[in-house]
């Protein structure tokens, strides 16, 4: 399994980096990303700690773990410098915290996220448009379904969108806690859920899993 969006105590989550990764590792994970929050404040800190923690994880475990953020509640003009401080300090995944139905996102951060050369990933980004989904396809960044309770409310519009817009779709759990780590079924009901066809769903939890690692320089690992 993949799953490019979760959280440890260097945000919000509840685990250390190394044990949350460990979790994930013997529930079957093997290609993930550690996403902490991250605004201009804390940017270095987290980066820091996640790339060392990430890389021996790495090593000693079969399972390729990349140091990232979630780029989450910075005002809308920020983002693209926060992105690229995150990238220049070793991020290997920049995620944006999207305009989510059930937080207060500034509106036009969606965009703002698109627009980025940095950004790779555009998390619950809620009732996009078709051209924000239009100009996710032409910048190469990927749309997440989410399997968190709440920013799952706007999946199937998600995914709809980012079919008509010829985007690319993952799935990720946004997991703050273990319990929160996905498993096959859960991932393939989320899937499901959204209003994907039996081949969109393969797509969504295993091709374009393949696909965002390739784009990001790292190579396949089986994420079934």
């Amino acid at each position: 399994m993949y799953d490019f969006h979760t959280h440890t105590f260097l945000s919000d989550g509840v685990l250390s980096p190394i044990e949350l990764i460990r979790r994930a590792h013997v529930r079957g994970y093997r290609a993930m990303a550690v996403t902490d929050h991250v605004g201009l404040g804390n940017v270095e800190f987290v980066v820091k700690t996640l790339v060392t923690d990430c890389a021996q994880a790495t090593k000693h475990w079969d399972i390729l773990v990349l140091p990232g953020v979630e780029i989450t509640h910075v005002p809308k003009d920020d983002i693209d410098l926060v992105a690229r401080m995150a990238k220049e300090m070793g991020a290997k995944l920049v995620a944006v915290h999207g305009e989510t139905p059930v937080e207060p996102v500034e509106p036009g951060t969606n965009e703002a996220a698109l627009r980025s050369d940095f950004v790779d990933v555009l998390a619950h980004p809620g009732l996009i448009t078709y051209e924000e989904a239009r100009l996710a396809a032409e910048k190469g960044i990927y749309l997440e379904v989410s399997a968190r309770k709440g920013h799952s409310l706007a999946n199937g519009h998600v995914a709809k969108t980012a079919k008509e817009a010829g985007a690319v779709t993952v799935l990720d759990s946004d997991a703050h806690e273990p319990g929160d780590l996905l498993t096959p079924e859960i991932r393939h009901k989320v899937a499901k859920g959204a209003g994907l066809s039996d081949d969109e769903v393969h797509a969504l939890l295993e091709t374009n899993g393949q696909s965002l690692l390739a784009k990001l320089g790292f190579p396949a690992v089986a994420v079934v």
